[in-house]
């Protein structure tokens, strides 16, 4: 009999491994959800490891306020069938109490507002690791990442200051304030996850598949059309048959051309494509160190 396991299996039982040293090593941990396909990929990785027990740990949503309609309302399904508890933490109710300013411009994003609604909020429940669902082939700076990454007093990430990780023992000791932020998906690729995602058969919002919508051409950036977004002069809506690779704040996430309307397909079109799913997203295109700054300000 054949023993060896298929290079999915070895993703997922690594990544349950983590999630249980996680609840193993921790007092408070939660799981950080925001509604796209890699925070659901942990989700259901979650439900994997400690089944048929429910989540040892609540969910947790930073949200922007300025989301697509469509992702809170599949949040709210998906978290309701996992029997999960769900706590949304607002960019807005930080805006409202002064710990945060909007940003001016035609599409003000709320992304690196984020950063102080999350703090506050691992403040306020005293969270000491909080899992999410970051890739280190998604950006250069997530390919710095340890599985567990230290995080200081201020919520801070310091690359020079994480452990060594050999031998997949995981160092989870903290002083008094500091918390880690565990990623046990790290070593998973966008190809994976839409693998996984097909083997495994997990629901996900339509906003992934080819749909018909409205966007504007912004600096190479699709924008669907949104509340949140002003057109500047010479700008107009098209309609267009898109997807979106990847789901965040309707400001600057970007939609793709594509007529993947099923995940096979889509399997197809991420093998071929020579752009990461990030390079759609404007934030990440403000500066060459756009998302390394967001992290060593408390980013998840």
């Amino acid at each position: 009999m054949d023993y060896r396991l298929s290079h999915l299996q070895q993703l997922e039982a690594e990544a349950i491994y983590v999630i249980r040293e996680t609840a193993a090593q921790f007092e408070r941990p939660v799981l950080l959800f925001s509604g796209g396909k890699d925070s659901i990929t942990m989700a259901h990785l979650a439900r994997k490891a400690f089944y048929p027990a429910k989540l040892p740990f609540p969910m947790m949503h930073v949200d922007t306020g300025h989301n697509f309609p469509e992702t809170i309302e599949f949040r709210d399904k998906f978290v309701a069938d996992m029997g999960a508890r769900l706590i949304v933490a607002s960019v807005q109710e930080s805006i409202d109490k002064g710990r945060a300013m909007e940003e001016k411009g035609p599409n003000p994003s709320r992304n690196g507002l984020q950063s102080i609604t999350l703090l506050d909020a691992i403040e306020e429940y005293k969270f000491d690791g909080c899992l999410g669902g970051a890739r280190r082939d998604e950006e250069k700076a997530r390919a710095k990442e340890r599985f567990f990454s230290h995080r200081d007093e201020f919520g801070q990430w310091e690359p020079k200051n994480q452990r060594p990780e050999l031998w997949d023992i995981y160092n989870g000791f903290l002083h008094k304030g500091e918390n880690f932020r565990i990623f046990p998906i790290s070593n998973w690729t966008e190809l994976d996850v839409w693998m996984y995602l097909e083997q495994e058969k997990v629901p996900l919002p339509n906003l992934y598949f080819a749909h018909k919508r409205k966007v504007v051409n912004r600096d190479g950036v699709l924008l669907a059309e949104s509340p949140f977004i002003t057109l500047m002069n010479g700008e107009e809506y098209e309609e267009k048959t898109v997807r979106f690779r990847t789901i965040g704040d309707a400001t600057c996430t970007g939609a793709v051309l594509s007529e993947a309307g099923d995940i096979p397909t889509i399997i197809e079109e991420v093998a071929a494509t020579r752009q990461t799913e990030r390079g759609a997203r404007a934030d990440d295109k403000r500066s060459e160190s756009a998302m390394e700054d967001r992290k060593k300000a408390g980013y998840f």
